[in-house]
């Protein structure tokens, strides 16, 4: 038997709203809606699944999609033992089982043929077909089903088709506005406002770029980093270089512009 505690968010992640979204989603859980999370990389969208979550004192699970998940590795499958054969869940099925929330991380990295197993959670059927089972699961009354993608990366390889996206209530993130992210930053890292608020202001030059020589631009998150850096002791160019402009390009001319605005800022 599944022990839901161990999928138990026990302490409040820290989250900054940056309009409605909490109260959106809380109606959107009371409903049992499933909802779609959309925005650029390291902009918070798993942050504040965790945080709803523990908000909603609910258990999460959360799988990270990648290419080789096969809809095995969601549902689950057969594993030999000494005793013989024996069934192992997989998370999709578990959080259905248990009432969990659950988080399926970058969706569009699934190939499609795997993602369809969630189409009957999503709908008023709310079951799960365990085919190699035989066995037909209805959903936990808590169940919920949250996925994210980031459209920056949107191909027609890799995007969510038609029939799943109208399964989803979706909510837009994008980076915060600059005092927001300044404040995100003092308190993730513990450091002053005014060295956040320069942090940030390099962010921002960094997506400006975005389109002109970089895929995507600096996120929140790599900000926190070089907050954690200079926080730690490392001086504040170097920890710069090394969390916000190395990790995201190797085009020399890209880099030298970055490096540039990060000696103007901390001049």
């Amino acid at each position: 038997m599944t022990n839901k505690n161990q999928y138990t968010v026990g302490k409040e992640p820290f989250y900054q709203a940056q309009g409605d979204e909490v109260m959106l989603y809380e109606a959107a859980y009371a409903a049992r809606l499933p909802v779609m999370v959309k925005g650029p990389t390291g902009c918070g969208k798993s942050r504040f699944v965790e945080y709803m979550a523990w908000k909603l004192n609910k258990p999460l699970i959360t799988v990270a999609c990648n290419e080789d998940m096969t809809a095995s590795d969601l549902v689950g499958r057969y594993l030999l033992d000494a005793n013989g054969t024996r069934w192992l869940d997989g998370p999709l099925t578990t959080a259905a089982r248990i009432g969990a929330i659950c988080y399926l991380d970058e969706i569009v990295e699934a190939r499609q043929d795997t993602t369809v197993v969630i189409h009957p959670l999503t709908d008023h059927r709310r079951t799960l077909p365990l085919d190699k089972k035989g066995e037909l699961i209805e959903a936990h009354p808590d169940f919920q089903l949250v996925i994210s993608y980031n459209p920056g990366y949107q191909s027609l390889m890799k995007d969510l088709k038609q029939s799943t996206k109208q399964r989803f209530t979706a909510f837009e993130f994008d980076y915060p506005e600059a005092k927001v992210e300044a404040q995100i930053l003092s308190k993730e890292a513990g450091i002053e406002v005014e060295l956040a608020t320069k942090l940030v202001k390099i962010g921002q030059a960094a997506r400006n770029l975005k389109g002109h020589g970089l895929d995507e631009g600096i996120s929140t998150r790599l900000l926190v980093y070089a907050a954690t850096l200079i926080k730690g002791g490392v001086e504040a160019k170097a920890a710069c270089r090394m969390a916000l402009v190395r990790p995201i390009t190797d085009d020399a001319d890209i880099r030298d512009t970055l490096d540039h605005a990060i000696a103007a800022t901390f001049a």
